[in-house]
């Protein structure tokens, strides 16, 4: 795992957790890590709680170190405290809905571990707390010309020794949608030898095709020329995308380039960011009239048709928007004024 967070923080009943969460339910190595983060954050509280000088001093609160919540202080958390805990994190840590219900989900997922599979505790503190409501915002995302603009920018870097990573991996995000997690894991072997496809690994471990139409096929066609260099033979495995320092490019890293481009198209005041490339990829598509938004669930790969009927909203905004763009919007009959 990153430095964030080691399995050595933790009981071995939660490393357990973690193998299980990993090994038998086939979660990614990121979820998994959210998990022990937003759990991690549980443990301090609970051995903080009522004592303000540990509690509402953040670095003292970080100093915490949780190894010893081990079963038996697991068994003694009661429904009250993880309400007082939700209730810390929104009014202390400014946590929205979303952060609050993630943490509560861990601690559910943790205690379902603990009764239902491993049945070393006999109630679940946490089984009838309801998920935080969460806001349904409709996703932000670039505009065709804007998109555009972005790759131009990227283009236009002819200083940089990455330009042609680069406009690959944004012509990437911003054709097919992926995820950035399914990006920096596409290895050389993953892409079919004609570049009609390549393959990516999901959320949940799922595998899927995801198809390349002709700027996908230009972009990796010629970062591909590059990839295939003698300096690469250094790199230790087959991923696609590298690093200066040749080794596999991390989220962290594409995250930052991709910011880097959007300062330098003139896109940053916005505050897009990687994911809104994925929205991006997903609005367009739709807006054009010809992807069926059942297909448009396999192409981003979400497992319910629901989590895809926010790009129905989008369009739905743009075509009120367009009706008010209408010359003929303000004409009334003389009565009416």
């Amino acid at each position: 795992m990153r430095h964030e967070i080691e399995l050595s923080e933790f009981s071995p009943l939660v490393r357990e957790f973690a193998s299980y969460k990993t090994v038998i339910q086939g979660c990614s190595q990121r979820t998994v890590e959210q998990y022990l983060i937003d759990l991690r954050t549980f443990f301090r509280y609970l051995i903080a709680e009522g004592d303000p000088s540990l509690l509402y001093d953040n670095d003292k609160f970080r100093e915490i170190t949780v190894e010893s919540m081990g079963l038996d202080e697991l068994r003694g958390v009661t429904t009250e405290q993880i309400y007082d805990f939700l209730l810390y994190t929104d009014s202390q840590r400014d946590n929205q809905s979303a952060a609050k219900a993630r943490k509560l989900s861990a601690i559910k997922a943790l205690y379902k571990f603990l009764v239902n599979k491993r049945g070393m505790l006999k109630d679940n503190p946490a089984a009838n707390i309801d998920t935080p409501k969460r806001r349904k915002a409709l996703p932000k995302f670039l505009t065709l010309e804007e998109a555009i603009q972005l790759l131009g920018a990227i283009d236009g870097d002819t200083e940089s020794p990455n330009r042609v990573r680069d406009y690959a991996i944004v012509t990437l995000f911003l054709n097919c949608g992926m995820r950035v997690g399914e990006l920096v894991g596409i290895n050389l072997q993953d892409i079919d030898p004609e570049l009609r496809s390549l393959r990516v690994l999901g959320k949940g471990n799922k595998e899927r095709m995801v198809y390349l139409n002709e700027a996908c096929r230009g972009a990796l066609s010629a970062y591909l020329a590059i990839r295939t260099d003698e300096k690469y033979r250094k790199v230790s495995d087959r991923a696609l995308f590298v690093s200066n320092r040749m080794h596999r490019m991390s989220i962290q890293a594409v995250q930052a380039m991709v910011q880097k481009h959007l300062t330098r198209a003139g896109l940053e005041a916005k505050h897009f960011s990687v994911h809104k490339l994925r929205h991006t990829a997903a609005t367009l598509m739709y807006q054009s009239g010809q992807v069926d938004i059942r297909v448009l669930k396999d192409i981003l790969g979400h497992e319910q048709l629901n989590t895809t009927q926010i790009y129905t909203h989008v369009s739905n905004r743009n075509m009120e928007e367009a009706m008010q763009h209408n010359p003929l919007a303000t004409v009334k009959k003389e009565d009416e004024e």
